[in-house]
């Protein structure tokens, strides 16, 4: 498969799934103010899909999840899955039914609040219904006992997403809907959550076992007769399409940040020699990072290199980003940036993704300014003028209204979406454009937040009227006449 720019490799890669058995399932609402009690008569049915403009069908309505505990046991020969998803939820409105986003497995069992409930499962909903409504701002939990062989989607351009076989295991990658392959849930990015995620996984043929490599922290390790595994811990709120579940053989390497964040990073032996700088050299950017963006937002952080030919991206799944190969020096910046950049702060919708990735890929550019002396103003003039080798199309849509799903990863959300963040900090300047950017990674920090709000926080921090410059480079289509 032909490589994609750096950019388009990057962590934001959203891909437009084929529908064959599996069809994309549904979206999720924000919360909405408790203001009388209702009675249970006045239940009603939680949305299928909350009308996310791209992606209207992923997630649901109804209910605010605040935890998964994932109990999966996992086969790598015969890629055969089966899981418990405990999801704890508060109810945004009477419940007569909900649902939850699961495509391509059967649904054996579902318990709600300790007592089984009635489920259908269509397309990508799992509709329950439980023996009595949930009452408004209730906290409940659902428990469904689920199995098959979880599926992959292959988007337009060929790439891949979903649960995905490697040469020795597995990887799971969940942008936009591939997280639906493997646990039921609201995936949305705007209903984040923390995560318990527990897989058991046989040894191999030979006796050895798997490593098993999750997001947040190893907290349980259990090595018994046949059988490995592994409990992984995220204790700070996470969207699901961040979430990874990665089986096969790794090196294992466990260091410390300069300010003491433990650091887990797992590399396939096939990458272990071109991987040994990107190892080294992650502490660093970290602490490159806290400087020029705000105090790391997680509780560990590290990265899985794997070897997966296949793949032509990397993804930012949260405190460990996964790359198919070992990464350059500008994507491991990119996908690591993303920790503050998409993971702490989540767009509230899919088509906030320029804020993701505009960001994302301006610390590359920031990060060259800084160790290689290339100002980020060089590089703006090679976007402006096509020179850059990742330019390419940049001007088809303004970054911040992609015209579908299909474009929200298109070059004009990566490459004009970095120029946006470059013209802010030519306006406020480098004091103000820094404030700026710690400010935004504090106040949301594990939150939602969009355009409107990074706008109103640019121009409460300059006291000025900024609607020229992202009218020019944000919301306009056309190239401008000058830089």
């Amino acid at each position: 498969m032909t490589e994609l720019p750096t950019a388009l490799r990057s962590a934001g890669r959203v891909l437009v799934a084929v529908v064959g058995l599996i069809v994309i399932g549904s979206a999720c609402t924000g919360s909405t103010p408790h203001v009388a009690r209702p009675s249970v008569r006045s239940a009603t049915p939680g949305a299928a899909g909350g009308g996310d403009v791209l992606f209207p069908a992923l997630g649901n309505g109804g209910y605010d999840v605040s935890h998964y505990a994932l109990d999966l046991d996992y086969v790598p020969e015969t890629n055969h899955l089966k899981g418990t998803a405990t999801i704890t939820a508060r109810a945004t409105q009477g419940l007569s039914r909900f649902n939850l986003d699961l495509a391509g497995l059967t649904v054996r069992t579902v318990v709600v609040n300790g007592v089984g409930a009635h489920f259908t499962l269509k397309k990508n909903e799992l509709t329950l219904t439980p023996k009595r409504p949930i009452r408004s701002g209730r906290t409940f939990k659902a428990v469904v006992e689920y199995g098959g062989t979880p599926k992959m989607f292959e988007g337009s351009d060929g790439s891949i997403e979903g649960w995905i076989e490697t040469d020795d295991g597995s990887t799971a990658l969940g942008q936009p809907s591939g997280s639906m392959t493997w646990f039921p849930g609201n995936h949305h990015p705007s209903d984040k959550a923390t995560y318990d995620i527990t897989v058991s996984v046989p040894k191999d043929e030979d006796g050895d076992p798997y490593d098993v490599v999750s997001n947040g922290k190893l907290v349980k390790e259990e090595d018994r007769d046949n059988r490995v595994s592994r409990r992984w811990h995220a204790k700070e709120p996470m969207a699901s399409y961040l979430a990874n579940v990665s089986v096969g053989y790794f090196e294992i390497h466990k260091g410390w940040t300069s300010d003491d964040l433990p650091v887990y990073v797992a590399i396939d032996p096939d990458e272990a020699e071109a991987a040994e700088d990107a190892k080294d050299l992650e502490p660093e950017v970290i602490d490159w990072a806290i400087e020029n963006f705000g105090p790391y937002p997680f509780s560990t952080v590290g990265a899985i290199i794997d070897h997966l030919p296949g793949l032509d991206y990397a993804l930012e799944t949260q405190t460990k980003p996964y790359f198919y190969e070992a990464p350059e020096e500008t994507l491991l910046v990119h996908e690591l940036a993303h920790q503050w950049f998409g993971n702490s702060v989540t767009p509230r919708a899919w088509k906030d993704m320029w804020l993701n990735e505009g960001l994302a890929t301006y610390a590359e550019w920031l990060w060259q300014e800084d160790q290689e002396g290339k100002p980020a103003q060089k590089t703006f003039e090679e976007y402006y003028d096509g020179t850059h080798p990742d330019s390419g199309g940049i001007w088809s849509f303004p970054p911040a209204d992609p015209p579908s799903g299909a474009r929200v990863s298109d070059a004009p959300v990566y490459g004009r979406g970095a120029m946006v963040m470059h013209k802010v900090r030519e306006t406020v300047g480098d004091d103000t454009f820094y404030d700026i950017l710690h400010t935004w990674t504090n106040r949301y920090r594990h939150r939602n937040a969009d355009t409107q709000k990074f706008i109103a926080l640019c121009e409460e921090k300059t006291g000025k009227d900024l609607s020229e410059v992202f009218e020019t480079w944000l919301f306009n289509a056309k190239k401008p006449v000058s830089t």
